[in-house]
């Protein structure tokens, strides 16, 4: 009886041994996100922007945090219309990732940044930064302009939201097709 008891034993402690595993891992954790600190989280979130009464902009974006009180906003997947101070659109700009502050009254755009002109040129940047007040928007990163068969590409540039009044800061390029026949 002494032997079944000791093996009976023997198989309890091998068992609770067995069960204290201590290979198990550690659960890992992700990198901070704009959730972990936010004052707001928004999902499907429309904005305007107005300068002096007349609206400039409107913010479109699956998610917005909020910051510093409701003064920055960060939007994912964001997309913005501009007007002209009539209320007749003046582009658009899509982007990953879009900042706008409240004091600044500033809209920065990161990652894939589009701008599309109501007469379809489209410029290209990973980040631009449009400015309410000035109602302009510019970069000092690469660049590229298409419209058609006409590309231009630099690094840096300030233009408006229609892409019509442009100037390249550096390594500005141009090509396109040239009609060399003349008419008489």
């Amino acid at each position: 009886m002494r032997i079944a008891s000791l093996l009976a034993l023997a198989a309890f402690t091998s068992a609770a041994l067995s069960a204290c595993d201590k290979s198990q891992k550690t659960p890992t954790v992700g990198p901070a996100s704009a959730a972990d600190s936010a004052d707001q989280i928004m999902e499907n979130v429309h904005i305007t922007l107005f300068v002096k009464g007349l609206r400039r902009a409107e913010v479109f974006a699956d998610t917005a945090y909020t910051f510093e009180e409701q003064t920055r906003f960060d939007f994912r997947r964001a997309r913005a219309t501009f007007n002209k101070e009539t209320g007749a659109p003046d582009g658009t700009m899509t982007a990953n990732r879009a900042i706008y502050s409240t004091r600044t009254q500033v809209l920065e755009g990161f990652g894939n940044v589009v701008v599309t002109s109501t007469d379809g040129k489209k410029l290209v940047s990973p980040h631009v930064t449009f400015s309410q007040s000035s109602n302009e928007i510019s970069s000092d990163t690469a660049f590229t302009v298409t419209q058609g068969d006409k590309l231009q590409s630099g690094y840096g540039f300030t233009t408006d939201p229609n892409l019509t009044r442009w100037t390249c800061k550096s390594r500005c390029v141009a090509s396109g097709l040239v009609n060399l026949s003349t008419t008489p």
